[in-house]
């Protein structure tokens, strides 16, 4: 028996509205993760820093404690960690942090670093001004490299009483290997050092 002309236009309307739902759906879910790296960007969440192009501007009396931490992640061939383990620093002051990575493998590999700060609420207020992070690093065989970090700490920390009790604050480094170039491709140089 055939559908009437307005059951077939329902139809049509719903399976319309259906595939622009399902569209939708998959454009978010693409979407979501950049989103939220934004997110957590700008709101300090998770942990997240900010970055800065120039220093705070205003050096505060109080003092932190931040510690270093590296690590790499299964499968990658390097040996990375901290040059320093900690540093007391005032509040609004550029400081410099260096870590060490060296390729121990027998091939070219190229690195990406993700960060982290705790106590997680901290974060918003840990502020990069350049940092190894920033790009991929590439260290031939048995190569080495040491990696700068000028951070601050803002000021704007003491304004929230919720962190009064923030003594230290840990800023963690895990190094992810990138793609595995091809075979052709691995004795192009290194990507620049130090400071980007």
């Amino acid at each position: 028996m055939p559908q009437s002309p307005d059951k077939s236009k329902r139809n049509t309307r719903f399976l319309i509205g259906f595939g622009v739902l399902a569209i939708a759906m998959v454009g978010a879910a693409y979407a979501s993760v950049p989103l939220y790296n934004i997110f957590c960007k700008v709101t300090g969440y998770g942990g997240t820093t900010r970055t800065a192009t120039k220093g705070a501007g205003k050096v505060l009396d109080r003092m932190v404690t931040v510690r270093f931490d590296a690590s790499t992640a299964r499968g990658l061939d390097w040996d990375f960690k901290p040059l320093q383990l900690q540093q007391k620093i005032h509040i609004g002051e550029n400081s410099l942090a260096r870590f060490r990575a060296v390729n121990r493998s027998d091939h070219a590999i190229t690195g990406q670093a993700s960060y982290n700060i705790t106590p997680q609420k901290a974060g918003a207020y840990f502020v990069k001004l350049q940092c190894f992070c920033f790009t991929e690093q590439t260290l031939q065989p048995g190569e080495s490299a040491d990696m700068p970090v000028i951070y601050f700490v803002s000021p704007d920390i003491a304004d929230e009483p919720n962190l009064d009790d923030v003594k230290t604050i840990t800023l963690s480094y895990t190094f992810f290997e990138k793609d595995k170039p091809k075979t052709a491709s691995r004795d192009k140089p290194s990507s620049a050092r130090g400071l980007h």
